[in-house]
């Protein structure tokens, strides 16, 4: 009784804690302590509580089943079939089951044969694989799905062939290079041009007038086609590493195989061929000194050599006829041999001498030997006769095998020690490493290997004193060494071939190790191949599957040194003996090679002559079925008498000993030590051992043991553990009853057996790992058995349940660590999984069939819901009371005993909770280890009981007693509460516990109550929420939390359990739901909000209620992403990816297909529209470049403080564009700045979260139902709606289409795998390429492991699995990528475009609706400016064309930059390559010009931004194409002249001007794209192009842009800084018209300090242009704050130029502007950059850190070049250019487009004669010139800036002498000087401007000197007043200037042009100028060397003193040339002089 009150007093604690339980699952809820964290909580219950869900079964009931239309139906409810019971037949490997037919078996043998054949039963939960954790979505399930995709075509990608479209037909190199002077001179062709063009084809009922709604309608039906249905299929499959729920179903056990070899003998042949040679294979390994397979017998004899052994033998049995065998290996290593052993009959003589002739005889000289021969085969021929029965060792060798399987690979192998091995290749491929898995040893795998066919030549005679293994492993470790002992040995030569390979899957012909046919066995007569066992070289875990019972066993040793008598040749006979008369040996004994199967007996090889033999031999047996007391082994030994005499019997027993084989019921294993008896045995001796000395016996060698042997059991039905023994014989007896029971040396009675039994399990963890897992599933089943039917002892029942709950805690434990490695990703271990899924069966409750069906057929029999089910089962539980209720037990004998069994019986899974609830610490611990699998154990018995009692049926609320309810509930909380507690002591523990609490929970709604387990989260989400306020580290917590929920959303009803069908009931209470509140009322609708719906898209309290776990998964979301959640980037990724799964998973279900139940599942996931609406502003900014997005939401946000509105911020110059500038004419309101400071605040997400958070919205976008999202949008308030735009912006820029390009750039970096690396690949394929800097900073900010941003890089899987570290993809995968890409992009811009045409049908009626419509069109515009597929624009500019039809006022009356950007973006696609897209861009023109004339009468607005558009089109993209764009002016004109409706007025005719104006533009775009190489003519082009515009301002400015652009690109910044102060003096000039307000420049005079080219831009006058003319000076720029950004551009190029001058002066103009607008911020900026400008002028003052450029003389000769023949320009080049380096790279240039030898380079700079050129050939002559400056200008001209400012005169010099060489002799050497003025001043808007004026002047020899004594006495003196002096700069000016040698130097000059006063007095003056040049020369000489003397040090005294004598001489020299005077010095001179001084410098000459 003590244990049913023991019961009584658990099921007190339990009630307690259930009662706990219950009462937190129904208390009211207070409102939590940190309710603060979101305002937003709906009906008082915060996001961070779980609201009480509505009893789900209730809910059910209270629907009527067809409430529902058809295909909605199934989601409803669970369907009827969920649950199923699977009979799935056990896989048996045999063709013939192998299980004992003896009719008698014991209980231990009879269970283990039931185990070994039932089939498996399995619960089956039929919709199970349609859940995400059976059927994930992984790579290759997206792969399939992608299949049919169509590919969408891209502009982007056709560019790549645009160079073999037809537009490029002529080569545009071979056209000549020049602008013509007229802008428009190709006017009338083109004209004609565009007239004979083919249109595209038109638009049928573009012109027909149809109401708006039809073309909506029209518009809709359209978008809806051939769109793909999953949208997630196109987006990378969900992270592998998030995947928590990932389940397998667990394979069934099998038996244990390692790898498998295969081993053929194909021949044996020696030298001689004379008897019979047997051969034995078997693996050993070296290390582990172990023998690890059983033997394998062949014979290759030939028949001949098997006829001499007739008369010993039997009909050979066909399975010892097998030749080849399969080998498992299951830990492969390096140290593994094949060995084979070579026997012969016995024959007189000892091994040596048998060998002899072998060794010795040759078959080459078998002709010679022939009589030795003839003798040897006789000799043979009479031992066969007469000993044939008996075997003598005779060689062997062995073979290494890791040489075969590493060196299969080489085509030629060394021969090592076992001889030369010749391999005979088979073609078969080789398979490279990764085809090799290997187990255990890395170094070594033997199943890749190339199949290798060795011929073994070298064979070790068998020596007799070493024949045991011991010897052999000595051998064979020596034979790995390369000097080994074997080499020295004389071999025995003989050629083995064997092939080894690896084995195939199921090879045929094959046996078992018990001779049972392996299927497929095809045929039995075929050849067989044997499966030999392997003894594992270490332990192996598995659980045995099949009946095996075999017996090994090992003579080793036998010692008769000491035993009298002729004892010499002996052999052990071995019998199985089941009694103990001779008849009763059992036929047991396997046999071995071509003979019979079994035999009754069986001997050992002979030793001859040798008293104490060792043997090598292996004994198999097959042990019968029952091994009773009196079966044992028999040993008889034997002297076998070789030579044949006279009265010797041939053998003569020597001796007897036996082994009992059972001993208290156990197997007898092991080695043993026997002694040997002389004498017969007596009768009765097997029931002894022969330890027992029997009186009047005698022993060899007094009765000590002489015979050691050892026997080895392989069993699947003895454990050979004593603990395991021991318990399965007590069950057994406890099953049978048969008291009194001899136990060992104890007997047991009833009395004592309970005790004995409790023992035994406590007993049981101490049994070893390996018999222990071997026989798990035993084990397991009868703990259960004993937990469930409790034993009857003496009519009492005993309970065992504690004992056996607790013993089963432990073997699992066990079990669990012995196969550690084995487990899976969630530690599980696959063995005990199989168990539960396969083997686990209630005790007693066989599934029987219905009566009269056959017998269970292959296929699983489903026994769900049979007809007819037979009442037989069992029990048929119907009674609702407990079973596990212990007051049941009824007294003894009161009741027979089958009823009291049926009370005794209990519920499994009653029983466990039970036990798990009240058991003790220690059982919990190894519980908890392993909570999985109890829980699995749980369930399949719940599901058992339901199938098997037919309690499918029932309402769930009844189907379990509430009492085990209570169990389960106590259960969830404490398990909870570990997981919670052990969080932060052992993680891992604590995740593996949380997950399998989660899948119990997740199995229970399939079988439970599911509002009670509802209840049951809830009440573990509260445990959670209480610990997580004083949590460490809450991240931990929540990451599990978020796990928790993952798993049980991954349940296949999930759906359902949502309760999607119910509509949700608004909250009872007034008062309204949050969102109503604060938007005073929503934009559109005057009444307030329908709660109902608003209730919908939030998470409001009513959906949680209902939707609970769809509302437990997005309030993990939403609490994640809080800007202030921690831990935030893991938890975005986590939970973002939870969703992400779950729609991938309703996208592949097949039971969501239709579009209804779609929308429906869509409805569970509303909220995420306002989540993602919310967490807008720390979304990945998918939009390149800074403050892109614009954002939409601040534009709509008439009052941001009211909505708190963060992410608010919208780029200046947006604002300054939407605003028009505070001047604007009809400017609005400037917009509110959201506070900028906010705009991040939190953790930004990753652009992987963000992105796949978007396409977790365009889900829901997609698939909800439109009617109900237009009723949401219509309750928003502005600002939302706003943001709800802005998300959609976002998603556009998310998903942009890279192209394939992009997909080769990426592939194409070879990255490093570092992580940066990676992180940089993930940014650039998730939107930033192209964003570098953006890039770079990225990296660098993350450190590599710091903040867990990049976490995924740090695990293996990345998101980018389809790369899987394979950085190089094939061809194949870009190409398929791109096409995923492409179709993803599409999608989601369409779902886009559905949506905002749900927006725009709500806004029709709102008040607000301008400005969402503009916001609208902006997305609008948007999407049409990304990278778009054909298919997308088709409809993109339907829509746009429908809601400018709707709403024309929104472009023609308002905003100017909308009609702006929509004109450039409907041109651009006007010159689309792809057809479609060109039909409907034209056409959207057309309608957009009609529009504005209908409104006016003239479309000047669209006239002029069309025109705008194409100049910055033409200028800006490379590769537009100007053929297509022809096209489309064609299709409009078409248009133009059908449209039937404007017949009557101008707009046809108007509409022909515009193209062909837009025709003029592109033909000079056609030029410009010729020169796109050579950028001086290229910007000659633009800028005619742009001179062109004198009249029409806009484009004039917009060609200055581009201009600027191109010259920033080309890194001319000074140019782009001119084209900039252009620009801001044409604005100047408008203005001016405008007003004239003081602050402002006056026109473009005020910037003539800057530049004085400026003054081209007063063209314009009021003639030209009305300032008040339509769509004239409309752009943004032609307004103050457009003046203010240009010249502040200006400025920025300036400082990048590095003309800081220039830079104040530009500010001088701004800053007044600046002044008056009081704009201190700027004026601030702005004088920071003044004083950045003048602290860099003053650190480079002296000029040389700044170099402005080098200027060159081009002039251009030749037919070739066209206009430019004969012109010469100046040319700036970028600083320190060298004349070869323009030189090179015009030659190169021309060269490339005139062709080969045709252009020269002229080399001098004389002029040119064009006489004397080729008129084929080209000429350049290139001059380096320098600016040149008139006396009067260098006043001004002080600085190094100066002096490289504002240029037009250049000067260069050329020497001659008269007879055409360049240099002469000083008499005749004159000098050309060329001067070059230029149009405009240097810098300009170009970097090459012609020469206007040249001025030649020719110098006389005597000028020539002059100047260079002039030049010279200027270096003297710049040297001497040096500051610091330069001492070595001094002396080389010195040494040039007085040294005797130097070469026409000063003494030379002054004796040839002053010794004789010169005849023509006109040369007088120069004579005396030269005169005065030599006094002034020698004066600095002079200082020169006086300041030297100062300088030098006393090492270069002598040197000066040189240098002063030098110079003395040269004064003498000079004297007298010096002093001469000239007669007519001041004589006036005559007016016919040659005044070749003309130019002013040279006039003022210094008398």
């Amino acid at each position: 009784m003590a244990a049913a009150e023991r019961r009584a007093f658990a099921h007190k604690i339990n009630r307690t804690v259930a009662a706990e339980v219950r009462k937190q699952v129904s208390r009211e809820r207070s409102g939590s302590p940190h309710s603060s964290r979101r305002g937003s909580s709906f009906l008082g219950v915060p996001l961070t509580e779980v609201i009480e869900p509505l009893d789900f079964e209730d809910v059910i009931l209270s629907r009527p089943p067809d409430a529902e239309p058809g295909p909605l139906r199934d989601l409803a409810e669970f369907p009827a079939d969920d649950l199923e019971l699977l009979l799935q037949p056990r896989e048996c490997r045999t063709t013939e089951p192998g299980i004992p037919e003896d009719g008698k078996l014991d209980a231990q043998v009879r269970a283990a044969v039931e185990m070994y054949t039932e089939d498996w039963i399995i619960a089956h939960r039929r919709y199970q694989h349609l859940s995400v954790a059976y059927s994930p979505i992984t790579t290759e399930t997206q792969r399939e799905r992608q299949k049919d995709l169509t590919r969408q075509v891209f502009e982007q990608d056709t560019s790549g062939d645009e160079r073999s479209g037809p537009e490029d037909s002529d080569d545009p190199r071979h056209s000549s290079g020049s602008p013509e002077d007229t802008p428009r001179s190709s006017g009338a062709s083109g004209i004609f041009d565009l007239r004979n063009l083919a249109a595209d084809s038109l638009l049928p009922w573009l012109l027909e007038r149809t109401a708006p709604e039809d073309v909506d309608r029209r518009n809709e039906a359209s978008r809806r086609q051939h769109r793909p249905r999953a949208l997630l299929a196109l987006y990378p499959a969900p992270d592998e590493d998030e995947a928590v729920e990932r389940c397998s179903r667990p394979e069934p056990p099998r038996e244990h195989f390692g790898q498998r070899i295969l081993v053929k003998c194909l021949s044996l042949k020696f030298e001689i061929e004379i008897e019979p040679i047997f051969g034995i294979l078997a693996l050993y390994d070296v290390r582990e000194k172990k023998k690890i397979s059983e033997n394998f017998y062949f014979d290759l004899n030939s028949d001949s050599m098997k006829g001499l052994l007739r008369a010993h033998g039997t009909h050979p049995a066909i399975s010892t006829l097998a030749r080849s065998a399969i080998f498992s290996v299951t830990y492969p290593s390096p140290d593994i041999f094949l060995v084979i052993k070579l026997e012969k009959v016995l024959q007189q003589g000892d091994i040596s001498e048998c060998c002899e002739p072998y060794m010795v005889m040759k078959e080459v000289d078998t002709a010679k030997n022939k009589e030795k021969l003839e003798k040897l085969r006789l000799a043979a021929e009479q031992f066969c006769t007469r000993l044939g029965r008996y075997r003598m060792p005779f060689a062997w060798t062995a073979v290494h095998l890791a040489n075969i399987v590493s060196s299969a690979g080489q085509p030629d192998r060394d021969s090592d020690s076992e001889g030369e091995r010749r391999p005979a290749w088979t073609d078969r491929r080789r398979r490279g490493p990764q085809d090799r898995t290997s187990s255990g040893d890395d170094t070594c795998s033997f199943s890749g290997f190339r199949p290798a066919t060795l011929t073994v030549t070298n064979f070790f005679k068998q020596e007799a004193e070493r024949l045991s293994d011991e010897d052999l492993f000595k051998f064979l470790a020596d034979m790995r060494r390369p000097s080994s002992v074997l080499r020295r040995l004389r071999p025995v030569t003989a050629q083995l071939k064997i092939d080894i390979s690896p084995a195939p899957e199921n090879p045929h012909f094959c046996l078992s190790p018990e001779l049972l046919h392996v299927k497929p066995y095809p045929d039995p007569r075929g050849r067989p191949t044997k499966e030999i066992l392997e003894f594992p070289a270490r332990e192996v875990y598995a659980p045995h599957t099949s009946y095996r019972n075999l017996l090994y066993v090992y003579p080793h040793c036998l010692n008769f040194s000491s035993r009298q008598g002729s004892v010499r040749n002996l052999t052990v006979r071995v019998q199985y003996m089941a009694g103990e008369d001779p008849s009763q040996a059992l036929p047991v004994i396997f046999g071995k090679s071509s003979c019979s199967e079994f035999t009754r007996e069986a001997f050992t090889p002979v030793v001859y002559h040798n008293k104490s033999p060792e043997f090598y031999e292996e004994f198999k047996l097959r042990l019968p079925a029952c091994v009773t007391e009196n079966h044992h082994l028999l040993f008889t030994f034997y002297h076998v008498s070789c030579q044949p005499r006279p009265g010797t019997a041939l053998e003569t027993p020597v001796g007897f000993t036996w082994i009992p084989l059972l001993q208290h019921g156990r197997l007898r294993t092991g080695p043993f030590c026997l002694p040997v008896s002389v004498d017969q045995l007596p009768p009765s001796y097997s029931v002894l051992t022969p330890d027992v000395a029997l009186p009047g016996m005698r022993w060899v060698d007094g009765h000590k043991g002489v015979f050691s042997v050892e026997l080895t059991a392989v069993s699947s039905v003895h454990p050979q553990d004593p603990h395991l023994d021991k318990f399965f014989t007590l069950v057994h007896v406890l099953e049978e009853g048969a008291f009194p029971f001899r136990l060992k040396d104890t007997v047991l009675s009833e009395s004592t057996v309970e005790q004995e039994m409790r023992a035994s399990l406590a007993a049981l963890r101490l049994a070893s790992p390996e018999p222990l897992v071997a026989f798990s599933h035993h084990v397991l089943d009868k703990l259960v058995r004993l937990v469930v039917r409790p034993p009857i002892i003496g009519g009492q029942i005993v309970n065992l349940g504690r004992g056996a709950f607790e013993a089963m805690a432990h073997v699992v434990s066990l079990v669990h660590r012995s196969l550690e490695a084995a487990q899976d990703a969630r530690g599980h271990c696959p063995l005990l999984a199989a168990y539960v899924h396969y083997a686990f069966r209630l005790p007693g409750t066989e599934p029987s069939l219905p009566s009269g069906a056959p017998p269970v057929a292959v296929q699983p029999a489903t026994l769900a819901r049979g007809p007819g089910r037979p009442t037989s089962l069992y029990l048929a539980r119907s009674k609702s009371i407990s079973s596990s209720n212990p007051d049941l037990a009824v007294a003894p004998g009161s009741v027979d005993d089958e009823v009291s069994r049926i009370l005794a019986s209990k519920l499994l899974h009653e029983e466990l909770a039970l036990q798990w609830v009240v058991s003790g610490s220690a059982v919990r611990e190894a519980v908890l280890q392993h909570a999985w699998f109890f829980f699995q154990l749980m369930v399949k018995s719940m599901a058992l009981h339901l199938l098997l009692g037919q309690r499918l049926d029932t309402p769930r609320k009844l189907r379990f007693p509430g009492r085990f309810l209570d169990d389960i509930a106590a259960l969830v909380g404490s398990v909870g509460l570990e997981v919670i507690t052990r969080l932060y002591k052992d993680a891992e523990l604590a995740e593996r516990l949380n997950a399998s609490l989660a899948f119990f929970l997740s199995d229970l709604l399939s079988l439970v109550d599911r509002g009670f387990i509802f209840s049951l989260v809830r009440a573990h989400y509260k445990q959670v929420a209480t610990r997580l306020q004083s949590a460490p580290n809450p991240a931990l917590l929540l990451t599990l939390r978020m796990d928790f929920t993952r798993i049980l959303c991954s349940h296949e009803h999930y759906v359902t359990l949502n309760l999607p069908c119910c509509p949700l009931s608004p909250p009872a209470s007034p008062s309204p739901s949050v969102s109503s509140t604060t938007s005073q009322s929503s934009t559109f609708s005057s009444q307030a909000p329908d709660p109902k719906v608003t209730s919908m898209f939030e998470l409001s309290g009513p959906f949680r209620q209902q939707h609970f776990l769809a509302g437990l998964l997005l309030t993990e979301l939403a609490l994640a992403l809080e800007p202030e959640a921690e831990g935030a980037s893991l938890l975005h990724k986590k939970a973002i990816s939870a969703v992400q799964s779950l729609l991938c998973g309703h996208d592949a279900d097949p039971r969501y297909a239709e579009a209804a139940v779609k929308a429906r599942v869509a409805e569970l996931y509303l909220p995420l529209l306002s989540l993602a609406r919310d967490t807008l502003p720390r979304l990945h900014d998918f939009a390149e470049g800074p403050g892109q997005r614009s954002r939409l939401a601040s534009m709509l946000d008439s009052d941001t403080e009211g909505e708190g509105d963060i992410g608010g911020t919208i780029n200046p110059s947006v604002a300054m564009a939407i605003a028009g500038g505070p001047l604007a004419p009809g400017s609005r309101a400037s917009i509110s700045q959201g506070p900028v400071a906010a705009s991040r605040s939190g953790c930004p997400l990753s652009a992987e979260s963000s992105r796949t958070l978007l396409v977790c919205v365009l889900w829901v976008l997609k698939n909800a139902e439109p009617a109900l999202l237009q009723r949401w949008a219509a309750d928003l308030a502005l600002p939302q709606l706003g943001r709800l735009l802005d998300l959609l912006y976002l998603c556009l820029a998310a998903f942009e289409y890279k192209g394939k390009k992009a997909f080769e750039r990426i592939n194409s970096l070879t990255f490093k795998k570092s992580l940066d690396m990676k992180a940089r690949l993930e940014e650039a394929i998730l939107g930033t390429i192209g964003a570098r800097q953006d890039m770079v900073r990225r990296s660098r900010e993350r450190s590599p492991f710091g903040n867990q941003e990049n976490v995924r890089w740090r695990k293996s899987i990345t998101h980018w699995r389809q790369t899987s570290d394979r950085v190089d993809k094939t061809k194949d995968e870009m190409e398929h990528e791109a096409l995923v890409d492409g179709n993803l992009a599409t999608e989601a811009s369409l779902v886009v475009l559905d949506t905002l045409e749900i927006i725009v049908q709500t806004v029709m009626l709102s008040e607000a609706r301008e400005s969402i419509l503009g916001a609208v069109l902006k997305v609008v515009l948007c999407s049409l400016g990304s990278a778009q597929s054909a298919l997308f624009l088709q409809h993109g500019l339907a829509t746009q064309r429908a809601l400018v039809s709707k709403f024309p006022e929104l472009l023609f009356e308002e905003d100017t930059e909308l009609c702006a950007d929509l004109c450039l973006r409907l041109l651009r696609h006007c010159g689309s390559r792809l057809s479609t897209v060109r039909t409907h861009a034209s056409a959207s023109l057309y309608l957009l010009m009609r529009q504005n004339f209908e409104i006016g009468n003239n479309f000047a607005r669209v006239k002029m931004q069309v025109t705008m558009s194409l100049s910055s089109l033409v200028g800006t993209t490379q590769s537009f194409s100007e053929e297509h764009l022809r096209r489309s002016l064609k299709t409009i004109l078409t248009y133009a002249e059908e449209d039937v409706g404007l017949r009557d007025s101008t707009f046809a005719e108007q509409v022909q001007d515009l193209m062909f104006n837009l025709h003029m533009i592109l033909t000079d775009t056609v030029k410009m794209k010729e020169h796109q190489e050579d950028p001086e003519m290229l910007i000659d082009l633009m800028y005619r192009i742009a001179r062109g515009y004198q009249g029409s301002p806009d484009l004039r400015l917009t060609w200055l842009q581009n201009m600027a652009g191109k010259h920033a690109e080309l890194g001319n910044h000074a140019e782009a800084a001119q084209c900039m102060v252009h620009a801001a003096a044409l604005v100047a000039e408008y203005l001016a018209l405008l007003e004239d307000s003081r602050y402002l420049p006056v026109g473009c005079v005020s910037f003539q300090n800057i530049s004085s080219n400026v003054l081209e831009e007063s063209a314009i006058s009021d003639d030209i242009l009305s300032p008040d003319e339509e769509g004239f000076c409309s752009g943004k720029h032609f307004t103050e704050l457009g003046l203010v950004g240009l010249l502040e551009q200006a400025a920025a190029y300036f400082t990048m130029g590095g003309l800081y001058e220039a830079v104040n002066e530009v500010y001088k103009t701004l800053i007044p502007i600046l002044e008056a607008h009081r704009d201190y911020k700027k004026l601030a900026a702005v004088h920071g950059k003044l004083q950045e400008a003048f602290t860099k002028i003053m650190h480079q003052s002296s000029g040389w850190e700044r170099v402005f450029g080098t200027y060159f003389r081009v002039g251009f000769y030749g037919a070739r070049f066209g206009d430019l023949d004969e012109q010469e320009f100046v040319y700036k080049e970028p600083s320190i250019t060298k004349l070869a380096e323009i030189s090179h790279r015009l030659e190169e240039f021309y060269t490339e487009r005139f062709g080969e030898d045709v252009v020269e380079i002229v080399k001098d700079s004389n002029p040119v004669d064009k006489t004397k050129l080729d008129p084929q050939k080209a000429y350049i002559q290139i001059t380096y010139v320098e600016p040149h400056f008139d006396t009067y200008e260098l006043k001004d001209r002080v600085t190094y800036f100066d002096r490289n400012y504002g240029l037009r005169t250049f000067l260069f010099c050329t020497p001659f002498t008269p007879d055409g060489r360049a240099h002469g002799e000083l008499p005749e050497q004159h000098k050309r000087k060329t001067l070059l003025s230029t149009d405009h001043a240097f810098p300009y808007i170009k970097t090459r401007i012609r020469v206007c004026h040249r001025e030649e002047t020719v110098l006389t020899p005597v000028e020539v000197a002059i100047e260079d004594m002039q030049k010279k006495t200027r270096e003297l003196a710049f040297a001497t007043e040096q500051d610091p002096p330069d001492a070595k700069m001094l002396q080389m000016v010195l040494q040039g200037s007085v040294g005797p040698t130097v070469n026409q130097g000063p003494l030379e000059v002054a004796q040839v042009f002053l010794a004789e006063i010169p005849e023509d007095p006109k040369l007088f003056r120069h004579h005396n100028k030269l005169r005065l040049c030599f006094k002034d020369f020698c004066k600095k000489c002079e200082d020169a060397l006086r300041k030297n003397k100062a300088l030098i040090g006393p090492d270069q005294k002598e040197y000066h003193r040189e240098l002063e004598r030098n110079y003395g001489r040269l004064r003498e020299a000079l004297q007298p040339l010096l002093t001469q005077r000239l007669p007519q010095l001041l004589a006036p001179t005559t007016a016919g002089l040659r005044n070749s001084l003309n130019r002013a410098s040279f006039r003022k000459a210094d008398l």
